[in-house]
């Protein structure tokens, strides 16, 4: 367990993600076949070369995805009870094939549930490529659990 307990939280504080992950075509190919997303802008050089793009486009909900999974370590492994909520999503640069994305989540809120026993904390999570651009951003807030007692 590598994740934090709510009282590990601190309201300002952005953490760095070690992880990276290189985006293949096969990871694009394979997500938008499981989610049954045929989109051509995806999937078909011909169409995607025809676009503003020039080339496909990493689906934007993989994009979404990886960026959670990305954070996932240093902030809820093993001391989550529930995503609550993902708002606010926002991709304001495409992604590639060959893009390589690491993240940053920076905590926003965090309050106490009404029974004392658990936290909602709410982080602002930004994923960039290679060149350090922004290509999606959205609000994640999980439901923590507190550090037990001794």
């Amino acid at each position: 367990m590598t994740g934090r307990y709510y009282e590990g939280f601190e309201v300002g504080e952005t953490i760095e993600h070690d992880k990276h992950r290189t985006i293949s075509e096969g990871d694009n190919q394979r997500f938008c076949d499981m989610t049954m997303n045929q989109q051509p802008l995806h999937l078909d050089s011909e169409f995607a070369a025809g676009t503003e793009f020039g080339e496909r486009l990493v689906n934007g909900l993989y994009t979404l995805s990886l960026a959670v999974g990305l954070t996932i370590p240093e902030t809820s492994d093993g001391t989550i009870v529930a995503n609550l909520s993902y708002d606010d999503v926002e991709h304001p640069r495409p992604v590639f094939h060959g893009d390589t994305i690491h993240a940053r989540s920076t905590v926003v809120e965090k309050r106490e549930t009404s029974d004392g026993e658990r936290g909602v904390v709410t982080m602002h999570v930004e994923a960039l490529n290679q060149d350090e651009e922004v290509v999606c951003r959205f609000d994640r807030t999980v439901l923590s659990l507190k550090r037990p007692r001794e």
